[in-house]
């Protein structure tokens, strides 16, 4: 369910009669009815329901599960057949997992596997080393229900022993199991234009690459095979827009920054043997193809069209960890149960918190909440004294240094309402952390862990991160009018849009128009550009993002306020909250890389 609220600026362009077409956009999920088409984005689930389950199929013994990922073990049978599985769906009344039998053939001398099942096709050669084609297949789900999907597959090795990734089941475009797109046909029509494309809305695989069962040269052909999905999209629509508003993000950077960006960092301990050159340029590579993408985009624009280029953030270095919560309880503000000491034995979602000892309690990417009365399910803080115990963990945090480094790890402490305005603000944390450079929230933090000391070395692969002071990770705002860049922020980018499309702000929108009243400046291109003059500028004051758990806090779409974690996640036995709903919960942090 999308728990998205507040007005988006399609809506209101819809509502004056504005067609939009919207490519991708984070949280369209279910699409909404609008006035021209919309295909959903990040928030789209896999078929199982998650942000993407991928499974590794391997002869070897006593492997086990990793993050987002299942783990088959196979045999292979005298003749070089494999017989195996698909795993699909839950199903809905058993809570078991519906499967599509399958058979691999083994092909040692050409280095490849056919795959034969009911599926389309029926039999599919994945070569060694390569990303498959789609394999289009269909779940049982009842006797008068299937669910179809479509998955791709990527042979990473036959021997000595055989490994197999397949990626999670997406959706088909041509008959989803639920709408994916605005008008349902959408989906459908593009891919019968373009070809078939993933639909998941976190399409890259960084689970394989972070759980180290594909390569990084696999990972960037399977980013290079969703930019080019992307940029044909693109392309289709801009051939035939003639009006209105069109939208279409490229997410690719963001997950190659973040997982990449070690090799740019020779100390990083992530770096577990010696950089490969290549590696080094690859963050360089991808913006470079990027802007490419941005001047093919370029040429659609004439003298009436107003042309943005946004990033919403940067990114930077994540090499140590903070446990917030760990901070917490040596600063005497959180108690664990007597004989409970930080560490393994705590485990998340705060199981041996002592509530009635408590004060505050971090949950998500440096997020802290006070433990107050009538808010929360045993709160002890007054309203009286929460403004003193407020201070005292900015007072406290904002300087910590570590000790192993020598260095600041926490820029500073802000407040809610330094940050977060409107009718949702209430729903945001109470504080929130800025981290400095190559520091972040631990690994432990985000679900309620109380780790054992405070500083860890980020030793995994997603070695870049973005959840810091948000000074440090800003925006790019591009436009190809001038506009007022002293202080730009995200909040004023649909004030903007509308305005240049004649449309009022909606009523409880914050921001104002870029564009009114600007002189021309900051040229970035030649002056004899057929495009117009392009001003550049950052958008320093994006807040760094509050991780999501099941809601957000949003007025109006596109005005950059971030989501925010609901309240503490009390244990099961006192609020309801099953071990079901702690593994959706950790499916999706662990799709968002957060754990």
């Amino acid at each position: 369910m999308n728990n998205r609220r507040g007005t988006p600026l399609w809506e209101l362009l819809s509502k004056a009669g504005i067609p939009s077409t919207v490519l991708r956009h984070p949280l369209t999920y279910p699409p909404d009815d609008i006035r021209g088409q919309m295909l959903a984005g990040v928030g789209v689930p896999d078929l199982r329901g998650g942000f993407g389950t991928a499974t590794f199929y391997t002869t070897a013994e006593d492997v086990q599960p990793q993050e987002g990922e299942s783990v088959v073990t196979v045999r292979i049978g005298a003749n070089g057949v494999v017989a195996t599985r698909i795993i699909g769906p839950r199903n809905p009344n058993t809570r078991t997992d519906i499967q599509l039998d399958v058979t691999l053939h083994l092909d040692r001398s050409a280095k490849k596997v056919l795959l034969r099942s009911a599926g389309q096709p029926r039999e599919l050669e994945i070569q060694e080393g390569h990303w498959s084609d789609w394999l289009r297949v269909k779940f049982r789900v009842s006797p008068l229900v299937s669910a179809r999907g479509m998955l791709r597959f990527y042979l990473i090795r036959l021997a000595p022993v055989f490994e197999l990734y397949a990626s999670p089941v997406n959706f088909d475009p041509d008959a989803p199991l639920y709408p994916i797109s605005s008008p349902p046909e959408y989906a459908k029509e593009l891919a019968a234009r373009l070809g078939t494309f993933y639909t998941v809305g976190m399409a890259e695989e960084d689970t394989g690459l972070k759980n180290c069962r594909i390569s990084e040269e696999a990972f960037l052909a399977q980013c290079a095979d969703v930019l080019r999905e992307r940029e044909r999209m693109m392309t289709y629509e801009l051939e035939r827009q003639r009006e209105g508003f069109f939208f279409c993000l490229f997410d690719t950077p963001d997950r190659v920054q973040h997982l990449f960006w070690r090799f740019r960092e020779a100390d990083h301990l992530a770096n577990h043997q010696d950089v490969m050159p290549a590696m080094v340029r690859v963050i360089g590579d991808h913006y470079r193809h990027l802007d490419a993408v941005v001047g093919r985009a370029l040429q659609y624009a004439d003298d009436q069209t107003l042309f943005i280029v946004l990033s919403d953030h940067g990114m930077s270095s994540f090499q140590r960890g903070l446990n917030l919560n760990t901070w917490l309880y040596e600063n005497n503000l959180l108690a664990l149960q007597s004989g409970v000491k930080p560490g393994e034995e705590p485990g998340d979602f705060f199981r041996a918190v002592d509530w009635s000892r408590t004060k505050a309690y971090a949950l998500g990417l440096g997020c802290i909440y006070l433990n107050l009365k009538d808010r929360e399910a045993k709160g002890i803080v007054d309203t009286s004294e929460a403004d003193a115990v407020k201070e005292a963990i900015i007072k406290g945090l904002t300087g910590s240094r570590d000790p192993e480094r020598g260095r600041i790890a926490v820029r500073s402490v802000v407040t809610r309402e330094q940050v977060y305005h409107g009718a949702y603000a209430h729903e945001s944390p109470d504080l929130l952390v800025n981290f400095a450079e190559g520091y972040r929230v631990s690994w432990g933090t985000p679900l309620g862990g109380v780790p054992a000391g405070l500083f860890e070395d980020n030793v995994k692969k997603w070695s870049g991160d973005h959840a810091i002071d948000p000074s440090l990770v800003p925006g790019v705002l591009i436009m190809n009018r001038p506009f007022r860049a002293d202080h730009a922020s995200m909040v004023d980018l649909a004030p903007t849009i509308l305005s240049a499309l004649g449309v009022p702000k909606g009523s409880v929108m914050e921001g104002e128009s870029l564009c009114e009243g600007q002189s021309r400046f900051t040229l970035a291109v030649p002056h004899d550009s057929p495009h117009g003059e392009i001003q550049v500028a950052h958008l320093s004051d994006v807040s760094a993002t509050p991780l999501e758990l099941s809601g957000n806090v949003m007025s109006d779409s596109m005005q950059g306020k971030t989501p925010t974690t609901d309240k503490a996640l009390d244990v099961a036995e006192e609020t309801g909250y099953t071990e079901d709903d702690e593994e959706v919960v950790r499916e999706r942090l662990q799709g968002l890389g957060y754990i």
